[in-house]
């Protein structure tokens, strides 16, 4: 049996246009010879649909999307994620389904059983879990179908589960496993996936196919990476990160385990990777095509300009430059330089006559003060003022450029360079950014100026002003900020480690008192095990460490 894996860039509520991808992608699979196709979890209504599975019409035209292709499944079997209505009046009104469509008619539903509730995932809101779970009989082969979740509770070790669907499923003696996914991108998470297959492969001795989303869906990024698993534990095959395909596979070959290929998984090339897709797809998605960005001479903005300059083509992309009276001739230079290496259009806005109108007008009430964070910021909010003008005026997205590490501590002005629709590399440390520098080069070209990368990193707000003045070096402080928020470390682990005690209090009060910040700021696009956003939900009004 010949068994295509369709890896698919869905587009949340899109159903016309996700149907026609996956009708596309039926025919496709049928030419190479294919008697099943995979689509991935929640394919109809692209992942995750949130509370528009609240809305009876959603659901509806979810179910004629399946009612389609079960018409398409001719000569070919398709499987294909989609939401089923509970006829049982008691638990949730929804399952999170996979839909074994055959000649015209739904052979077969198997509800997903473990629904991740945590970091992004909300599935509990939503769905009741599988209780009953029965093989798929086709072309003499007996299948388990499973739905992402189901295949990580490995001999019910998961603490967070107590079943385990395929332990459930050995009894009936499978031939193979079916896994269809939508698993987010994070730089760890290929490499997890790959060992999670394996110790199915381990457990069970079943050939895996498992089908994975590609694409961004706001902040959430799917790299696909869709895969196939031999029973003697090699990845007989991988398909490639962040691209749609179909690939078809004979399963006799695939248990054979003839082969073995993976994708290979470097963290920086796979952020940048996932960064260009994030920002690719949110304007596509929304119907923009023009960015604008705020470009400073230092190395967030510059950074930012190429990345969306590579996703979007350098004639969508407009930068501008705002020096105050506190900007060096060199972030000038640097900055103009870097527009031209790009081919972007950029403007020359000088802010220092706003800048002094607003301190005229606020002469009485500064009066006798010394200068400190509110002059400081005035020049910041001036500067988002000018870019949302242009924006509202012209049309581009403000794009935000902020660090994960600035982010963190506060280190940024709300309704100033915090402004933007969409924020670029804000789960992006300091320390990764300039990773990210190195590596553009070295692919590239030169696009970044050497002075942009090796300049002391400084605000610009005031005279002489260094980041060190307010914050430790970022070598220190990425660090710390690492254990606190992707590992969830408190101050006594983290101190255990060997960090300084007063450094650690100190920053991670910095990091709980501007909360406050992160919850007025543009969608994060999410690169780590854990971003800021929808998988760190914290309150403001909290007293821990403050």
């Amino acid at each position: 049996m010949k068994i295509a894996l369709a890896q698919l860039n869905y587009h949340i509520g899109n159903f016309s246009g996700n149907l026609q991808k996956m009708l596309t992608a039926v025919e496709e699979a049928k030419a190479q010879g294919a008697e099943l196709v995979c689509f991935a979890e929640l394919a109809t209504t692209g992942y995750p649909p949130r509370d528009f599975l609240e809305f009876d019409d959603f659901v509806r035209m979810a179910e004629e999307a399946v009612e389609a292709l079960a018409h398409a499944a001719q000569g070919i079997a398709i499987v294909v994620g989609s939401p089923s209505r509970n006829p049982a009046p008691e638990g949730k009104d929804l399952y999170n389904s996979a839909f074994f469509l055959e000649e015209g008619r739904v052979k077969a539903v198997q509800h997903k059983a473990l629904l991740p509730t945590y970091d992004i995932f909300d599935e509990y809101r939503y769905f009741e879990p599988a209780s009953r779970w029965q093989v798929v009989e086709y072309k003499g082969y007996r299948i388990a179908l499973t739905i992402c979740e189901d295949i990580w509770n490995i001999g019910n070790e998961n603490p967070l589960y107590t079943r385990c669907p395929l332990d459930e499923l050995m009894p009936q003696q499978p031939d193979l496993v079916l896994n269809i996914s939508a698993s987010p991108f994070d730089y760890t998470h290929a490499a997890e996936r790959i060992r999670i297959l394996k110790a199915n492969v381990a457990r069970y001795g079943l050939p895996i196919f498992y089908v994975n989303h590609v694409g961004a869906q706001t902040e959430i990024i799917f790299d696909g990476g869709s895969m196939v698993a031999s029973p003697n534990g090699h990845i007989y095959d991988e398909m490639p990160y962040f691209q749609e395909g179909v690939r078809v596979y004979e399963l006799e070959k695939v248990k054979q385990g003839s082969q073995q290929h993976e994708q290979p998984k470097d963290k920086i090339p796979l952020i940048h990777d996932a960064l260009i897709t994030g920002i690719r797809n949110y304007f596509h998605k929304l119907g923009f095509q023009d960015a604008i960005v705020g470009l400073s001479g230092g190395l967030d903005s510059a950074v930012t300009a190429v990345l969306a300059a590579e996703a979007l083509g350098h004639k969508h992309v407009r930068t501008v430059l705002m020096p105050s009276q506190f900007s060096s001739e060199g972030s000038v230079t640097d900055a103009r330089q870097l527009a031209r290496n790009l081919g972007v259009q950029y403007d020359l806005l000088p802010i220092e006559p706003i800048y002094q109108q607003f301190l005229k007008t606020l002469e009485a009430q500064f009066w006798a003060t010394p200068f400190n964070v509110a002059e400081e910021n005035l020049q910041a909010r001036i500067r988002g003022t000018l870019l949302m003008a242009l924006s509202n005026k012209y049309g581009p997205i403000l794009l935000n450029t902020t660090n994960k590490s600035e982010m963190a501590v506060g280190y940024g002005t709300l309704y100033g360079d915090l402004c933007g629709g969409l924020s670029i590399i804000g789960d992006v440390y300091k320390t990764e950014v300039y990773e990210l520098a190195h590596y553009i080069n070295e692919r590239l070209g030169p696009l970044i100026p050497k002075a942009i990368i090796e300049k002391p990193p400084s605000a610009e707000l005031r005279p002489h002003q260094r980041d060190t003045d307010r914050l430790p070096p970022y070598e220190q402080l990425d660090p710390i900020l690492y254990q606190y928020i992707e590992r969830q470390q408190g101050p006594a682990e983290i101190i255990a480690m060997g960090y300084d005690e007063q450094l650690v209090h100190r920053i991670l009060r910095l990091v709980n008192i501007n909360e406050f910040k992160r919850h007025q700021t543009a969608p994060v696009l999410r690169v780590s095990p854990k971003a800021f956003g929808m998988g760190r939900r914290m309150p403001i009004v909290a007293k821990y460490l403050s």
